[in-house]
């Protein structure tokens, strides 16, 4: 009987949490990583890693070998030219789907995003919809995860980092359209659950943290964490729209990320607790409490 868990996305935010846990667990794991010197601090801790690319089809398959569940948590939303996101997202996705069916593996957790949908007015969401529904008719016992903003990224990346080393910090539009972020370890933990947890099967499970937030209250939730003022520089919509314009036939990738700006201050971005399904703990890590351990770490 297979006990191996995959992994792609290893090195990433959600990833990279799941490895440790799954390790700590005593759950084997096999890393699948373009840059297995990404993956050497995972290595040391137990985890066995291949080098390989969702755009090989030869390498997925390999990596399936022995496979008991495969966890999806890898994405290329920055990605131009051969990383482009219809190549990994869409069609490195569509290769690692068939392989897990080729495989016989027993779960199958995808991580997509809040949002996801045919209607989403950016590129990356819709090719999240296609893929769920690969895996929805794919015949494999799967789960997928569509989680809000990552912490890690749109919170402390995009903002707190910035507050915390006195640098200028961009808020766009009038910041006060409330969002919601969780904690990429706290994903992590419903991806484990749903590996062994019949609950999860046939399910698709939005995920979301605690609370909703503006980006000029992260700000303020960093201001006091580092105990310091965020230089805050507003920059109008109407620039942003203007700069993905610009930016896109150069570099889809940033020109994605610049439109999906603006679709986070000018759509609902919230996540209602109340709707999820889970019956397991939601997610309880605060924007406050993650970015404590963070920046006093």
């Amino acid at each position: 009987m297979h006990t191996l868990n995959l992994i792609i996305g290893a090195t990433g935010s959600m990833g990279r949490h799941l490895t440790r846990s799954l390790l700590a667990a005593g759950e084997p794991v096999r890393v699948f990583t373009r840059d297995p010197i990404r993956a050497q601090a995972l290595a040391a801790l137990g985890a066995e890693v291949v080098r390989g690319d969702l755009r090989d089809p030869a390498s997925v398959r390999s990596a399936m070998q022995g496979v008991r569940a495969v966890v999806s948590a890898s994405h290329s939303i920055l990605g131009r030219g051969a990383s482009a996101s219809s190549v990994v997202d869409d069609q490195g996705q569509r290769t690692l789907i068939a392989a897990a069916v080729a495989a016989r593996v027993e779960r199958f957790v995808y991580t997509s995003a809040l949002g996801a949908s045919q209607q989403h007015p950016v590129d990356f969401w819709r090719t999240k919809a296609r893929i769920e529904q690969v895996v929805r008719d794919s015949g494999l016992t799967f789960t997928i995860l569509q989680p809000s903003a990552f912490m890690e990224v749109h919170a402390y990346d995009l903002i707190g980092k910035n507050v915390q080393l006195g640098k200028r910090v961009p808020l766009f539009g009038s910041a006060d359209n409330p969002r919601n972020f969780v904690a990429a370890s706290d994903v992590a933990d419903l991806a484990r659950h749903a590996l062994n947890d019949s609950r999860f099967v046939g399910q698709t499970v939005t995920v979301g943290g605690p609370a909703n937030l503006t980006s000029r209250e992260v700000a303020a939730v960093f201001e006091r964490v580092c105990g310091k003022p965020a230089a805050i520089l507003h920059v109008p919509l109407a620039v942003v729209r203007c700069m993905a314009a610009v930016l896109t036939p150069l570099h889809e990738g940033v020109g994605r990320i610049l439109r999906a700006t603006i679709v986070a201050e000018t759509t609902d971005q919230t996540f209602d607790r109340a709707t999820s399904p889970l019956t397991v703990a939601l997610p309880s890590t605060t924007l406050e409490s993650w970015a404590l351990a963070r920046i006093m770490a």
